[in-house]
């Protein structure tokens, strides 16, 4: 710690820091512009300006900026000296000068940096009555609107989109006054990170295009903390909400998820909250033409199961609430997992390697520390986009320990760290069947089968630790590079493996375990991070279950006829025809869910579930955290929470259990109770009945307005608000105005900081921990039980007239929810089947030509998209786009047509 005089007051800081990061992490308001605490510092804007003395006795002192000045004990400052005030009110006018007077008609305008800082330096009125420059804005795709004339030259955006996110096609052009930071052309932004762009930017150069579709004042929203259901990291978000409909979701910073930082599908894949598609009313096809009620679908629902054998099936994107409750209604013997059989068994072994395993699972925060990194099997761009922006900067962290700290230069001294490093990366190995965007920023990528894979995995362990089984007619070049991952590993003081289901492979992700074991037992302090497929994959792991086959068996086998499915379209877990030959076999289908799929087109009774935006729950992310989201404005009178249906249904059967349930808290304190494996969500958020002050914390702004105008089209008068039972969150303006818990903090907001600049206001330290500690209570911890897989598996061959189909992802496309959104959607690829170059030669086959091919039964026709990278004597199929066909994969796929294989190279370096 440091010891500094700021207006003569003592402060203790952080030694180490910079004087900026100090100053606000004592609450004290110094503007800035270029600065933003995960790129540091570069000292372009001058905004920052503080008075620094010599010692007590220096009564003139310097200008310098403070995002400049390294922390020093003893250090004297002065923000409020009257020369450093008019300096930076100065320099506010400078960038002023070219900037619109648009704030009325700005999306930024109320919730903008600049406004806050214009007002901050007391700049009040503009003194340039000269012409303005102006520019040509450009079309940057779905996501993002582009408004040049507001820029005012800080540099974040290519700092942000370039240096962080490793973007390449938005830059700075020309010179001096005219900056212009844009593309080379207009077309549509390539980086998957865009959207933190108008979070970046401290005006309105880019703003939220969905946002601009709907117009509405940021302050006009009706916002709570919620949680991403597009990806199993659990990003926390903020939803924001104007009459009934969701109009954005922003970054709800979480010092150890997250951060500052959101990817696109999380950002804009909200649309299917307000999608055409939604399902409104309760439905009873034996009632048909007459409209179901409430009462008439919770009474025909109870009357088939009393007459039934029902079975309940879960799904990993319903809440941990919705799928115990479901639990409890149908029993545990007949709770089934609503996932492919597949996803069982990876998602089940992935949780044991978590539970039994010598390694720690690092929260994302952890995994930009690691020095030394190695990726199996997994494409994280497409598959856990921020886990693959973390390991973006995780590949910074040896260049940073051995140059820069060397250098005697400060990490947040960006300009001069970068300029020292230049491209020097730590070590990042990557072993995947195709590319990936990460590939240009490794020390050496491995492209081969997944058995191949994960042989190199086991060689790997095999190397750190001789306990480990030995890898048999491994090519010397195989051999060589296990050995050298294997040595940047035991080299590094954070080794972390990545792996994850997404390759379908158990071995995999059981060579993964072997080498973070084997590290464990080198004394070396080795992370591993699993994904899984979806956002409660691992809550459902954990709340145990049975296999969807065997759901789909007990009734076809006529030991059930009643199904209750819920927020699950089994068309994406199983193949057609066997899901038809379910549904025709069932006496009574119940669904609840919030999307018409195909699945509730076979629904007797549906009852319309509240997506995310309109409910409460708690998720579980891969690595064991439990979140809680939050309902973000009352739902529709026949639209209510999925446990809250199938809780009112229990009722009404009877149910012991669940007829002594009386609201949200008791179905958490049950899970508890019942089920070990989740003590520690009770402590995730505070229970409906906390207060501070008497007041409940308000959802909405101060600053609303048009409450009371709202509903005028249908009454003057001004009805009660709605009360929610469930959070202690108000639906209103009125409540408690101070700082809440940091699970419960609805947005970012302090006086004189109306942006989400304001997060600094409700952090420990800049770039920190949220005060009172980061959302979440992490559920798992490492036993160190487990033992060494001593199976390792044969090389892939390949077969005559076979194709082996592995499984492609793509983060616009492959997720269900999001492609509802029509801004996910314009980005989606087109249906393909990724074949390898020299395999499409001897099909005598070429790009945007169709491959006909058949697996399980089911006959695909899709174009080819060749491919370098992938093995030979396979092909990738791209998962969940909804034009393909549902496979279970990996599978092996016959050609219709003939071709006499020969065995090829498997591996390419």
């Amino acid at each position: 710690m440091a010891t500094i005089y700021i207006d003569n007051k003592p402060y203790d800081v952080a030694a180490g820091k910079n004087l900026l990061e100090a100053c606000l992490t004592l609450g004290l308001d110094v503007p800035y512009f270029c600065y933003h605490p995960a790129m540091g510092s570069i000292g372009a804007c001058r905004q920052c300006a503080v008075k620094v003395y010599r010692d007590e006795n220096d009564t003139k002192g310097k200008l310098f900026m403070s995002c400049m000045e390294q922390v020093r004990d003893g250090m004297r400052v002065s923000v409020a000296d009257m020369e450093a005030k008019e300096f930076r009110a100065h320099v506010i006018g400078w960038l002023m000068t070219n900037h619109p007077h648009d704030c009325a008609v700005c999306d930024e305008g109320g919730a903008c940096h600049l406004q806050d800082m214009t007002v901050m330096t007391g700049h009040n009125y503009r003194q340039y009555s000269f012409e303005k420059r102006t520019y040509r804005n450009q079309y940057l795709g779905p996501f993002l609107n582009h408004e040049m004339n507001r820029c005012i030259q800080c540099y974040r955006c290519v700092r942000y989109y370039k240096d962080y996110a490793g973007g390449k096609d938005l830059d700075v052009f020309a010179a001096h006054n005219h900056l212009y930071f844009g593309r080379h052309e207009d077309g549509v932004l390539e980086s998957e990170f865009s959207g933190n762009l108008a979070e970046v930017c401290p005006t309105g150069v880019f703003t939220d295009k969905t946002l601009k579709q709907h117009y509405t004042r940021k302050w006009d929203l009706t916002s709570a903390p919620s949680i991403c259901h597009h990806c199993s990291l659990g990003c926390n978000i903020t939803a924001g909400e104007r009459y009934g409909t969701l109009r954005n979701i922003t970054n709800r910073y979480n010092g150890e998820v997250n951060g500052y930082f959101l990817c696109d599908r999380g950002r804009f894949g909200y649309e299917h909250v307000n999608s055409i598609s939604r399902i409104r009313k309760p439905l009873v096809r034996s009632k048909l033409p007459e409209a179901s009620d409430k009462y008439t679908a919770l009474q025909a629902a109870a009357s088939a199961l009393k007459a039934g054998r029902a079975i309940g099936i879960g799904s990993p994107r319903a809440s941990l609430e919705s799928n115990y409750v479901l639990r409890t209604l149908v029993g545990e013997d007949n709770f089934h997992h609503g996932v492919s059989d597949m996803d069982h068994d990876l998602v089940d072994l992935s949780l044991r390697i978590l539970q039994e395993g010598a390694a720690r699972t690092p929260s994302l925060k952890e995994v930009e520390k690691a020095d030394a990194v190695f990726i199996l099997g997994e494409d994280l761009t497409n598959t856990a986009p921020m886990l693959a922006l973390a390991v973006r900067q995780a590949v910074r962290q040896e260049p940073l320990l051995e140059q820069v700290s060397k250098a005697n230069i400060p990490v947040w001294q960006d300009a001069a760290v970068r300029e020292l490093v230049q491209a020097d990366k730590g070590p990042l190995f990557i072993a995947a069947s195709n590319e990936t965007k990460l590939d240009e920023l490794a020390t050496q990528t491995y492209f081969a089968s997944p058995e191949a894979i994960a042989r190199l995995g086991y060689a790997v362990a095999n190397h750190i630790c001789l306990d480990c089984p030995s890898v048999e007619g491994l090519k010397e070049a195989e051999q060589q590079l296990a050995g050298q991952i294997a040595e940047a590993l035991m080299a590094a003081k954070n080794p972390l493996i990545i792996s994850g289901t997404h390759c379908g492979n158990e071995r995999v992700l059981r060579a993964a375990s072997n080498i973070a074991n084997a590290l464990c037992a080198r004394e070396k302090a080795a992370g591993i991070v699993l994904t899984v497929p979806e956002c409660n994959s691992m809550g459902l792991a954990m709340l145990g279950g049975h296999r969807l086959e065997s759901a789909l068996d007990a009734v076809l086998n006529g030991y059930a006829d009643t199904a209750i499915i819920l927020e699950n379209n089994l068309y994406r877990r199983a193949g057609e025809t066997t899901v038809n030959d379910f549904f025709k076999a069932c006496k009574q289908v119940i669904v609840l869910d919030h999307l018409h799929n195909a699945t509730t087109e076979t629904a007797g009774i549906l009852l319309p579930a509240g997506p995310f935006s309109e409910s409460d729950g708690t998720l579980i992310n891969n690595e064991g955290r439990a979140q809680r989201f939050y309902q973000v404005h009352p739902s529709a009178e026949d639209v209510q929470e999925s446990w809250r249906w199938l809780s009112e249904l229990g009722t009404i059967m009877a149910n012991e259990e669940i007829s002594n349930w009386h609201g949200y808290d008791d179905i958490v304190r049950a899970i508890v109770i019942e089920l070990p494996a989740f003590r520690g969500i009770e402590a995730v958020a505070p229970t409906s009945e906390f207060r501070i002050a008497g007041q409940k914390i308000a959802r909405a702004s101060h600053r609303i307005s048009g409450r009371t105008s709202m509903l005028a089209d249908s009454n003057v008068s001004e009805p009660k608000p709605a009360e929610d039972p469930d959070s202690p969150l108000s639906y209103t303006m009125e409540g408690y105005r101070g700082q809440p818990p940091s699970s419960l903090i609805p947005f970012f907001w302090s006086p004189g900081w109306n942006s989400n600049q304001a997060t600094n206001k409700y952090q420990q330290e800049v770039g920190g921990h949220l005060k009172g500690g980061d959302p979440g209570v992490r559920l798992i911890k490492p036993a160190n039980t487990g033992v060494f897989s001593m199976a390792v598996p044969q090389d892939f061959l390949p077969l005559e007239d076979h194709l082996f189909i592995l499984p492609l992802y793509h983060t616009f496309g492959s997720e269900e929810l999001s492609m509802y959104s029509p801004p996910i959607m314009e980005r989606a690829p087109e249906p393909y089947v990724a074949l390898n170059a020299a395999d499409a030669i001897r099909l005598k086959l070429e790009d945007g030509q169709p491959l006909h091919f058949t697996i399980a039964g089911q006959t695909y026709n899709l174009p080819v998209k060749t491919s370098t990278h992938i093995p030979s004597g396979t092909a990738g199929l791209p998962v969940g786009l909804p034009s393909v066909p549902f496979a279970e994969l990996p599978a092996w796929a016959i050609l219709n047509r003939n071709l006499k294989w020969k065995k090829q190279p498997q591996t390419t370096f």
